[in-house]
């Protein structure tokens, strides 16, 4: 089961729902059947792959989740950043860490200021270096993540030496040091 981790501690009433070819046919059987699958009312809010991004928001659409694959150009969503309230980064493997230079890539370059979702692959040890990239929140699987995000225990080390999206606590405590 995935649960939705921020530094303030667990969501839980999270709307945001990765679109997949299974969500794409419960909405289609939910707009043919007033009945549906989905309650009335409900609050959830699609994550598009970037194609499909692209197009809702070039039709006007605002307040869009897009998830950012590895091998997406994250560049591509410059022109689009006001229509964008998520963005999901993939983290499809645990050794694959494209996402921490997408997340940085947005924070840094493209000024994007919402929120950044780690999904797929998020591990304990990995969490710290995702706030330091820009990540905000965590869609977690992991067993032992959830137990140690729930006890409130992130591993890391204090001393930072390179910039990154997110500054140190100490910045100027070191004077050859690059101020992130």
């Amino acid at each position: 089961m995935t649960q939705i981790w921020k530094t303030t501690g667990f969501v839980t009433d999270d709307p945001w729902v990765l679109e997949t070819a299974e969500t794409q046919a419960a909405e289609t059987q939910a707009a043919d059947h007033p009945a549906g699958l989905r309650a009335a009312g409900s609050n959830e809010r699609a994550i598009h792959g970037l194609t499909a991004f692209i197009e809702k928001a070039e039709a006007g659409e605002t307040g869009l989740g897009v998830l950012i694959n590895p091998a997406d150009d994250v560049a591509r969503l410059q022109p689009y950043l006001d229509h964008i309230a998520l963005v999901a980064v993939a983290f499809p493997a645990f050794n694959d860490g494209r996402a921490f230079s997408h997340a940085s890539l947005l924070r840094s370059r493209l000024k994007f200021h919402g929120e950044i979702r780690a999904v797929g692959d998020v591990l304990i040890d990995q969490v710290p270096l995702m706030l330091r990239c820009g990540i905000d929140s965590f869609a977690v699987t992991n067993a032992t993540a959830l137990k140690r995000l729930g006890e409130g225990r992130l591993p890391g080390i204090d001393n930072h030496y390179q910039p990154t999206a997110k500054p140190a606590a100490a910045a100027g405590s070191y004077s050859w040091r690059r101020v992130s």
